[in-house]
């Protein structure tokens, strides 16, 4: 399995934007589409935002579009949530992960980081 570890979480306000990040123990680390998944309290995890090895693709959950950005940086094994215009809703623990063939996550999980957005 493949150490996984979130960082970047916190409490904002509505509206607000936080940075997460997301690294991961591989030297073939860029052969991996990666994602980012989400919990809230008493959920189940959804998908958040997926981009394929390269970096030429994502796609994101309906709910996020036009306000999350994923991005990675295969030199430092990293991947990012850019999330902008934050909402109560996006309150969560945010993991990120690989995905298979099937876009089912790969390894175990991480911690997560807690995200909070609340007035």
């Amino acid at each position: 399995q493949v150490p996984l570890v979130e960082s970047g979480g916190g409490l904002d306000q509505p509206g607000g934007s936080l940075r997460l990040s997301c690294t991961a123990s591989l030297l073939t680390f860029n052969l991996y589409d990666m994602a980012w998944f989400r919990q809230a309290p008493g959920k189940g995890r959804e998908f958040v935002a997926r981009i394929t090895s390269n970096g030429d693709s994502t796609d994101y959950t309906s709910s996020v579009k036009g306000r999350f950005t994923i991005s990675r940086d295969n030199f430092k094994n990293a991947v990012y949530l850019q999330m902008n215009n934050l909402n109560p809703e996006d309150t969560a623990v945010y993991y990120c992960n690989a995905l298979n063939a099937a876009r089912t996550p790969l390894w175990s999980w991480g911690q997560g980081t807690q995200v909070t957005v609340s007035s």
